[in-house]
């Protein structure tokens, strides 16, 4: 029996239910605002809809889907009103998790957020690219669309502003528990 080809809607079903919610988080990361991020989140995945037969597999799936976002991300912090109007929200996490989990975690994981939101634009890509997505040097300068010295330079400065952001102490115990590569 000949092997069924998933239809174009399958396979965008199966995209938006593995990327969906880590794509929205990247986006979150990046532009500082859940509701926005979930308007950017939509713009991308209609475009994916629409490229999708057009995706030549030149790069795997996922430094596809990260360079969309990150493009969506780059085209609103360019636009005039986020250079006019400053955002209201910040990131929330409203991911489920024990309560426990949450009182024990929660000053850490908002002073390290707190840090990387404060950096610039291009620095919170590299830490949210490297760290919470997991790519490799080479897939975050193909996502980024610059030279992987580039990249690694980005993510050198963007690791020195956080450690002073957070102080030394502080940045030692982010390293030791498993951020830094």
């Amino acid at each position: 029996m000949e092997k069924l080809q998933p239809t174009q809607e399958a396979a965008f079903e199966q995209i938006m239910k593995e990327y969906g919610t880590r794509i929205l988080r990247l986006i979150t990361f990046l532009v500082k605002d859940r509701s926005l991020a979930e308007d950017l989140t939509q713009d991308v995945f209609v475009k994916v809809y629409r490229n999708l037969p057009r995706f030549r597999h030149e790069s795997s799936l996922h430094t596809w889907l990260y360079r969309i976002a990150v493009n969506e991300c780059k085209g609103y912090l360019r636009s005039w009103s986020v250079r006019h109007i400053l955002p209201q929200s910040w990131i929330r996490d409203e991911s489920v998790h024990s309560a426990e989990r949450l009182v024990m975690e929660r000053a850490e994981r908002d002073q390290l957020v707190q840090a990387v939101l404060s950096l610039p634009p291009a620095h919170r890509q590299v830490i949210s690219l490297h760290y919470y997505a997991d790519l490799s040097m080479a897939e975050m300068a193909e996502v980024l669309g610059i030279k992987e010295g580039a990249v690694r330079t980005r993510l050198h400065r963007a690791r020195q502003h956080l450690k002073q952001r957070m102080g030394e102490e502080d940045a030692w115990e982010w390293k030791t528990n498993g951020w830094n590569s």
